[in-house]
């Protein structure tokens, strides 16, 4: 109660632009509450709040803002304020923000950074797209294997303030090549006059420049470590990445292949802030390919239209035989979709990913196939719904329940591997996608079922 109290004085501070009862009421905020408060105010009172904030508190605040906010902000402050900003985040969260932003306004922020910082800028966002490149950081401590402990405590005190992190060490050679790194503990508990070099065991992980964005989620998971370094392709250290900026580039991933699978594109900005045109148009184009592949199931039941009106009750369960094989498509396609980006399946697996597919929509099939025949016989001892010949219809639901099931869990799982194994997201076999072309063709199944074991009675 006292917190919700205390955020309506400030809210109220903010529209008066009462500087020193902010000050007073904001002491205490940590940078997470300061950016949950500010996240719905207008842009104006969220650059006003950034001009009373403590300068410590500017920088931690702005890197947990959402880059729609980030914007506004920079955007509302004085140039000045903005340069102090861009110039002390650190280089990997600033490449990430500008990244996100049109070219001509690229060029005018870059205008505000110095010299030094510029440069670093420059040549960060000069690497691919989504490359551990525009990931790192070059804010990190390294030292040589001749050097004594002692020399490497007074190196970290006299320069580690303003690195991004100091847990872990980097030992490079005279060139800067990699050679090894060494947690901060081994250093403070061995004698001061003991050499890196007696402390090397010369094992250690590191990313390459080019690696993209997966790759770097990937090594942090199988790696437990606060960082990584990068290198290039002769062995250079050049940079490293954080563990809080493969954090935040995980949720990012994870939330755009939840919005792929859905079906939609992936949205940029938040979905409360996001334009409303913009969000219809992010939405309507896989609706529209969608809809357009649905037409082929009116397409498939025309085709089928002679059969339709010889035995009439076949109708009634092509919605069931159609939704079941959308259904176990979409339960497999999310599941390898899921297994891929936890580096569990990949293209080579893609055999033993279709053997146990094929006994799942086998054994899936079977049970509904099971249910369905027993539905259309315990309906036919209380009512004549089915006619004459319901025992053919009861094997023609049982047998196409088996036959969709199985298409739809072998169509789900092999689509992903093979979209990732041409270059394409995987996340884009949405379950719709899925559904859709599992539906045009269990309509296909279905009616040629039917027609072999009703051919000569109904058919």
């Amino acid at each position: 109660m006292k917190r919700k109290l205390n955020k309506r004085k400030v809210a109220a501070a903010v529209k008066q632009r009462d500087t020193k009862q902010l000050e007073l009421l904001m002491n205490n905020w940590q940078s997470p509450e300061i950016a949950d408060f500010i996240y719905h105010l207008p842009p104006a009172d969220k650059a006003f709040v950034f001009t009373i904030l403590p300068y410590v508190m500017v920088t931690k605040t702005f890197k947990v803002l959402d880059i729609s906010s980030q914007k506004e902000i920079i955007k509302n402050l004085p140039h000045e304020q903005a340069a102090r900003i861009l110039n002390e985040i650190q280089p990997d969260d600033r490449t990430q923000f500008l990244s996100e932003l049109p070219g001509i306004l690229v060029k005018d922020l870059l205008q505000l950074l110095s010299e030094d910082e510029r440069i670093i800028t420059l040549k960060q966002l000069g690497y691919p797209e989504h490359s551990v490149g525009r990931l790192m950081t070059p804010e990190y401590l390294a030292v040589h294997p001749d050097w004594t402990v002692q020399q490497v405590l007074d190196h970290i005190r006299a320069n580690g303030k303003d690195k991004e992190t100091i847990n872990v060490i980097y030992v490079i050679d005279n060139e800067g090549h990699l050679l090894d790194d060494v947690r901060i503990r081994e250093f403070l508990l061995v004698a001061t006059d003991k050499k890196v070099e007696d402390l090397m065991d010369n094992k250690f992980n590191s990313l390459k420049v080019t690696d993209d964005e997966e790759t770097a989620i990937e090594e942090f998971r199988k790696n437990n470590r606060v960082a990584l370094p990068v290198i290039d392709e002769e062995g250079i250290l050049i940079g490293i990445v954080t563990i809080d900026d493969v954090l935040r580039l995980a949720v990012d991933e994870e939330t755009e292949n939840i919005q792929k699978i859905g079906g939609v594109e992936a949205l940029e900005e938040p979905y409360m802030k996001i334009p409303f045109l913009k969000l219809m148009k992010k939405r309507s184009g896989w609706l529209v390919v969608l809809f357009l592949g649905e037409m082929l199931t009116a397409t498939a039941m025309g085709f089928f239209e002679g059969e339709i009106a010889k035995a009439v009750v076949l109708a009634l369960f092509v919605p069931l035989i159609i939704s079941s094989g959308g259904n176990s498509g979409s339960q497999a396609s999310s599941l390898i979709i899921r297994a891929m980006a936890l580096g569990e399946v990949t293209f080579r697996d893609w055999w033993n990913v279709m053997r146990r597919e094929f006994l799942s929509g086998l054994f899936l099939g079977s049970v509904l196939g099971v249910i369905g025949f027993t539905r259309v016989t315990i309906w036919t001892l209380f009512s004549n719904i089915y006619g004459e010949h319901w025992l053919l219809v009861a094997l023609v639901v049982g047998f196409s329940l088996v036959g969709v099931v199985l298409w739809g869990t072998l169509s789900g799982s092999m689509l992903p591997l093979i979209l990732k194994k041409f270059g394409a997201d995987p996340a884009v076999s949405s379950a719709p996608f899925v559904a859709t072309l599992v539906d045009v063709t269990g309509l296909v199944i279905y009616f040629s079922i039917a027609f072999v074991i009703m051919h000569g009675t109904l058919l």
